[in-house]
């Protein structure tokens, strides 16, 4: 399905409810299938999230999370430990090219047992699971954290629990930070010091209803839509000053845009600055990868140029973001070079119109090009993969007054 967005709006307001973290609702499923009496509440009705349900929730010896990276690390770590069952955990065509080395070969070191079922390094595997009571374990520490989380996650029903060094430099630190923060409400206990993280065991935990916060990345591509709005001021909910997504950033991140962010209760407001002059953006995004597409595009849209770097791990998502950023912006009429941890954005006035942006199965390529409508009418390619994270995405920018057919 492709979309042509325009729009005529100068002026943005509205009030749009964003559905629950992704990151957050995957992390409690997880929780909840170890700790059964929790309760779960605000989750993402995203793509990702409904994949790792179903898996959590089936009994299938083949069990497919489709393009949900997130599901393949954590199911991965989650099935290692689950003793009654064996499996064999598969995706489609481009995880089947996503590496999972790291993470077999850290359960391995607890005592796991996985066999890779084509290409060693990569899904499809096999896995049986055991009773682990090993509970050291190494792991590089530049990897993506959700190798990280998942071993965070399945600790507290290890008998002896975990103890992970994270060898070298960590990335991606607030999203470890936000599994430990989910742990500790469920008074699990944890502690963090220098390169080790240790997860104490506990094998019951208190009934509890936990709630998810609406997810910071959904919200970027509205913080993206108000910088470049003419005027605009848009609500969404349910967000909160201290969050545990480390995409919350966006808040200082967007100051340099000319949005302004204001809290109360669980609503955040968004507003756009009059008489801002952006200047180029120099950003270290190593703890916030996920909202470089939409920052990039911002500045395009505003006419700025930008410097990011810390993008190393965007070469393994969805597809390679960085590489996918080069050939659309460059169609666009941008001047972008990208190496394999950064990316450079020239200066320039002129946005090519009616350009054909590819999405290569990545929810987020779709996204955060959405917002140059306001610049230039422009066609999205498969618009639908935005159901793996933010299902309502292209209704709620039809209430902001856009016209998509």
């Amino acid at each position: 399905m492709n979309l042509l967005l325009q729009t005529s709006q100068s002026n943005l307001q509205a009030q749009i409810a964003v559905t629950g973290s992704k990151s957050e609702t995957n992390r409690l499923l997880l929780l909840q299938a170890l700790f059964p009496n929790i309760t779960l509440a605000n989750t993402s009705n995203s793509d990702d999230s409904e994949v790792m349900q179903k898996a959590l929730l089936g009994n299938e010896e083949i069990v497919d999370i489709h393009h949900a990276g997130t599901a393949m690390r954590f199911l991965t770590a989650y099935f290692a430990v689950n003793e009654s069952r064996e499996v064999v955990l598969t995706g489609s065509q481009r995880m089947t090219e996503r590496p999972i080395k790291v993470l077999v070969e850290a359960l391995e070191q607890l005592g796991a047992k996985i066999t890779y079922e084509k290409e060693p390094g990569y899904p499809p595997i096999r896995i049986k699971g055991q009773k682990i009571t090993a509970s050291k374990v190494n792991i590089p520490a530049n990897v993506s954290s959700q190798y990280i989380s998942a071993l965070l996650l399945v600790a507290p029903k290890l008998e002896n629990g975990i103890e992970i060094t994270l060898v070298g430099e960590i990335t991606s630190v607030p999203y470890i930070k936000m599994t430990l923060a989910l742990l500790n409400d469920l008074d699990i206990k944890t502690s963090f010091e220098g390169n080790v993280i240790t997860i104490y065991p506990k094998q019951a935990v208190a009934s509890k209803v936990m709630t998810v916060e609406s997810d910071w990345s959904s919200a970027s591509y509205f913080f993206s839509l108000v910088a470049l709005a003419e005027n605009a001021t848009v609500s969404l909910t349910s967000y909160t000053e201290t969050s545990l997504q480390g995409d919350s950033a966006l808040v200082e991140i967007y100051k340099l845009m000319g949005v302004e962010t204001h809290f109360e209760g669980n609503k955040m407001t968004l507003t756009k600055q009059g008489n801002f002059i952006p200047q180029t953006l120099n950003l270290e995004l190593n703890n916030t990868p996920d909202i470089a597409q939409t920052i990039v595009v911002t500045c395009l849209g505003l006419g700025i140029g930008c410097h990011l770097t810390g993008l190393h791990t965007l070469k393994i998502k969805e597809t390679d973001r960085l590489e996918a950023l080069r050939i659309e912006l460059t169609k666009l009429g941008a001047s972008i070079s990208v190496t394999n941890d950064s990316l450079t954005l020239l200066t320039s006035s002129e946005i090519n119109h009616n350009i054909k942006i590819a999405t290569y199965n990545d929810h987020r390529m779709a996204m955060a090009f959405a917002p140059l409508a306001l610049k230039v009418p422009i066609i999205i390619e498969n618009a639908e993969v935005v159901s793996k994270s933010y299902p309502d995405f292209w209704e709620d920018l039809k209430s902001l007054g856009f016209e998509i057919s």
